[in-house]
């Protein structure tokens, strides 16, 4: 199993920055449904900078190439390049894992299963993509590499990671494409009362829900958004976004989703999918 230690700056919390999403092509003109997503990637980057908010580090949580090509990949790099922090990513759905895989190594670019973060927490990264297809599935390699991390520090709070949402957001298009195998993966989870929260992407819209008593959070995208609570494929007016989350010592997290502002990236509305 993969490791690293995050060193806590500030003894009183650790913070991330949740980037999701990126859909990314090796031409910096890709756009996806009209959005051009080098663009409204580098508005949110822009905005963190600007929002000058300390972090210790930045968890990227999947789809973060539209075109499986390395180029896409180098772009996200080159993009997060302006911080020291370390960055965790985990593929999704849409994301080429050996293109990933020729980025590293890399100074920033960390590919660990676990962090332990500061002196009470532990982060895990799990990968839910299934190759070829948009719902998520968590192998049996996965599973237990969870229930290990947890059995291994039953005393730190913990923050699971993943690309594909485990519950139901309640739009019938997307919660197709959940996490198949929810039910094994929170029969892990509950063996493990440490674990307070799950984080996503996937879904490009905020979410915030308590679930068999742990807290769900999925995060925007940084380009498009999809309509919450949507029967049919449906796009959202809001704005690219991005999550802080920060990482309290008693197990409790401070979370607030922020929005670009000032730019239109406007989709198009009438399209039927992607």
């Amino acid at each position: 199993m993969q490791n690293f230690t995050l060193p806590q700056a500030n003894p009183d919390k650790v913070v991330l920055l949740q980037i999701t999403d990126t859909h990314l092509f090796a031409d910096e003109s890709g756009s996806l449904l009209g959005v051009a997503t080098k663009d409204s990637f580098h508005a949110v980057l822009d905005a963190v900078e600007a929002s000058a908010c300390p972090f210790e580090a930045i968890v990227a949580t999947g789809d973060i190439s539209q075109d499986h090509t390395e180029a896409s990949y180098r772009r996200f790099c080159d993009g997060i390049a302006r911080w020291s922090q370390p960055c965790f990513w985990l593929p999704g759905n849409h994301d080429y894992q050996p293109s990933m895989q020729a980025m590293l190594p890399s100074p920033q670019i960390k590919p660990c299963h676990q962090v332990l973060a500061g002196d009470h927490w532990q982060v895990i990264l799990l990968d839910s993509q299934v190759k070829g297809v948009p719902h998520g599935e968590l192998n049996s390699e996965q599973l237990a590499m969870l229930d290990l991390a947890l059995a291994a520090y039953p005393d730190r709070h913990a923050l699971v990671l993943l690309h594909h949402h485990p519950l139901p957001a309640g739009s019938t298009w997307l919660d197709q494409h959940q996490l198949h195998n929810a039910e094994r993966f929170w029969q892990v989870v509950e063996r493990h009362p440490q674990v307070n929260a799950v984080l996503c992407g996937h879904i490009h819209q905020a979410l915030d829900r308590q679930y068999r008593g742990v807290r769900v959070l999925a995060t925007p995208s940084t380009c498009i958004q999809f309509q919450p609570d949507s029967h049919d494929f449906s796009l959202d007016h809001q704005s690219p976004g991005w999550r802080v989350l920060e990482l309290l010592p008693d197990g409790s997290i401070q979370t607030q989703v922020h929005r670009v502002e000032g730019h239109q990236f406007t989709p198009h509305f009438d399209s039927a999918g992607y």
